[in-house]
C-alpha cells in the first residue's frame, strides 16, 4: 500500500487524537475552575464564619424584626455561664401571637400566651420534643448558618455558583456579609454578621421573609431566661408503647 493511500487513515487517527486531547483539556479546565470556585467560596465562608462561631461562649441578647407574610419581633438571648437560652417571638397582624422558648437550669420550656395580654401556659419538654421545637427557631442561631454556609461553599462551587463578600450597615450596625448568586435562582442571598459577631441580617433569594437586627446587649437580662410571671406549667410525657 502506498504512502498516499495510508494518509486518510492517519488523518482520521490524528483528528480523533486531537479531539480527545481537546475534550480532555476541556475536562481539566472545568475541574480546575470547579476547584477554584470551591476554594474561593470556602475562603469567603471561612472568613465569615470564623468569628461567628465564637458566640457559643459569649453572653448576649439581640432583638430582630422579620418581614414577610407574618412579621414578628424576636428576642434571642444566650447565657453560657448558666446554660441559658431564650427565644421570645411576638407576631403581629392577622397571626398575632406570643411564643417563648426558654432553656434554664430546670429544663426547656415552650410557652404560649392566650391573646394579647392574656395568661401564659408553658410546657416542660422532653429531649425529643425540645429538639423538634428548637428547629423552628434554629435560623436565628449562629450554628445553623455556620453549618449551612460550610456545606454551601462546596456545593455552590461545583454548581458554578458564586459566593462573595460585602459590607452593609443596618439600623446603625456595620456588618460583614457573604452573598450568594445561585444558578437558576433570581436575586442574591445575603447573610451578615455584626461587629459583635452575631447574626445581623439574613435574606434568602427564594424566600420573601428576611430578618435584621435592631438592638444588641452583651449583658442579657436575667428575666429573659425565666418563665413568664403567673404562667401555668405542665410536663410533656413521652407516649408509652
Amino acid at each position: 500500500m502506498s504512502a498516499t493511500s495510508r494518509r486518510p487513515g492517519g488523518l482520521v487517527v490524528a483528528t480523533a487524537a486531537l479531539a480527545f486531547l481537546a475534550t480532555a483539556c476541556g475536562v481539566v479546565n472545568t475541574v480546575r475552575q470547579d476547584i477554584h470556585n470551591v476554594q474561593s467560596n470556602r475562603s469567603a465562608v471561612n472568613a465569615f464564619t470564623r468569628n461567628l462561631q465564637s458566640t457559643k461562649s459569649t453572653p448576649f441578647e439581640a432583638t430582630y424584626t422579620t418581614t414577610g407574610s407574618a412579621p414578628a419581633t424576636v428576642a434571642y438571648g444566650v447565657d453560657p455561664a448558666n446554660g441559658g437560652l431564650a427565644f421570645h417571638e411576638s407576631a403581629t397582624g392577622a397571626n398575632a401571637s406570643n411564643v417563648q422558648v426558654i432553656v434554664n437550669s430546670s429544663g426547656e420550656y415552650v410557652c404560649n400566651q392566650s391573646g394579647s395580654g392574656g395568661t401564659w401556659s408553658c410546657q416542660k419538654l422532653g429531649a425529643a420534643d425540645a429538639a423538634s421545637q428548637n428547629k423552628i427557631f434554629d435560623i436565628y442561631t449562629p450554628s445553623h448558618w455556620v453549618a449551612f454556609l460550610k456545606g454551601l461553599s462546596l456545593v455552590a462551587g461545583l454548581a458554578g455558583d458564586k459566593v462573595s463578600s460585602s459590607t452593609m450597615t443596618v439600623n446603625g450596625f456595620p456588618m460583614q456579609c457573604v452573598d450568594l448568586v445561585a444558578h437558576g435562582v433570581s436575586g442574591t442571598s445575603t447573610i451578615c454578621t455584626t461587629q459583635q459577631n452575631v447574626l445581623g441580617y439574613v435574606r434568602v433569594a427564594s424566600d420573601s421573609t428576611s430578618f435584621q437586627i435592631t438592638s444588641y446587649s452583651g449583658s442579657p437580662s436575667a428575666s429573659l431566661f425565666q418563665l413568664p410571671p403567673g404562667a401555668t406549667v405542665t410536663t410533656v410525657t413521652a407516649p408509652t408503647t
